[in-house]
C-alpha cells in the first residue's frame, strides 16, 4: 500500500510532515518543529505516531521532540553527525543507511552546507523526498555551518533523484525564494508560471508544496548553476556551475 503524508503548518512558518504506513499503522514525524501541531494533525488523521525523523539540529526542527517522545514514546532517529546537539535520539544513520517507517523504507543522503551533519531522508518506492532546509522550493537553504562547495554537492545530490520525486520541504519560503528568482532568471517561462501558480496557491491559502524534482530542475535557480544562459544573466559566462552557485547564494543572501 503506498504511504500517505499530511502536510500543516508550525511556528510561523515551517511545514510539518506526516508519513503514514497504512499497512502497519506507523507514522513518522517529518523533525518535529512545535509538538502541538503535530499532535493536533495526528489527531485528525487518527494515526499514533511511531518515529520521529530529524533532518538536522536547529532548534526550529527539533523544540517539539521531547514532548511528543514523552507522550508517544516514539523513536526519534537523527544524522550521526549532530546527534550530540538533539535532543532524545535512540538512533542514529549515516549515507547510505535505510530508514523503516512500518514497512515503508527510506535512504539517507548526507547533505552537508545549511548545517554539516544534514540528512534528507529519500523514500523512493514512494517517490517522496523530505528535503528539510537543504532544497526548498525555487531555492536552497543558507549556508551556515558548510562551504558553498559542500551545498553545491547536496544540490546535486537532489538533482539527481528522479524528477518525478515529490519534494516536502522545511518552510513556506516559495513567494521569496520566486522574487528572487525571477531577479536572476526572468526569461525562463517555467519560473513564470510557477510564479503565477504558487500566486494562486497562496492565495487560495493552500501551500505551495510538495513541488517534484523535475519542478525544480527547470525553476530553482541554485539547482541550475550549470546553465550557461543563467550563468550569462549574472555576467558569469564560461565559469564553474560551483562558483555560479556560490554567487547565486551569496546574493540571495543580500536580496
Amino acid at each position: 500500500m503506498p504511504a500517505q503524508t499530511r502536510l500543516f503548518m508550525c511556528r510561523s512558518d515551517n511545514f510539518g510532515v506526516l508519513l503514514h504506513d497504512p499497512k502497519t499503522g506507523a507514522t513518522a514525524a517529518i523533525d518535529a518543529p512545535e509538538a502541538a501541531p503535530i499532535e493536533a494533525a495526528l489527531k485528525a488523521a487518527g494515526w499514533k505516531l511511531t518515529d520521529i525523523l530529524v533532518t538536522h539540529h536547529h532548534a526550529d526542527h527539533t523544540d517539539g521532540i521531547m514532548a511528543l517522545k514523552d507522550k508517544y514514546k516514539c523513536r526519534v532517529v537523527a544524522p550521526a553527525a549532530e546527534a550530540k546537539t538533539i535532543p532524545g535520539v535512540d538512533e542514529t544513520v549515516r549515507e547510505g543507511d535505510n530508514v523503516k517507517v512500518g514497512s515503508l523504507t527510506g535512504n539517507v543522503i548526507e547533505t552537508p552546507g545549511h548545517t554539516l551533519g544534514h540528512i534528507v531522508y529519500w523514500f523512493h518506492a514512494d517517490n517522496i523526498v523530505f528535503a528539510a532546509d537543504t532544497l526548498f522550493s525555487v531555492g536552497c537553504g543558507r549556508v551556515i555551518e558548510g562551504t558553498m562547495d559542500q551545498m553545491w554537492g547536496s544540490m546535486l545530490k537532489m538533482r539527481d533523484l528522479p524528477d518525478e520525486t515529490q519534494v516536502y520541504c522545511g518552510h513556506e519560503y516559495t513567494a521569496a525564494n520566486i522574487k528572487f528568482a525571477l531577479s536572476v532568471d526572468k526569461g525562463n517561462p517555467a519560473l513564470l508560471a510557477r510564479a503565477e501558480q504558487a500566486a494562486r496557491q497562496l492565495a487560495e491559502g493552500r501551500p505551495t508544496i510538495p513541488t517534484t524534482i523535475g519542478e525544480e530542475k527547470q525553476t530553482n535557480p541554485f539547482l541550475r548553476a550549470g546553465e550557461p544562459s543563467l550563468a550569462a544573466n549574472i555576467g558569469m559566462a564560461g565559469k564553474p556551475a560551483n562558483e555560479v552557485f556560490a554567487e547565486l547564494r551569496e546574493r540571495k543572501n543580500r536580496f
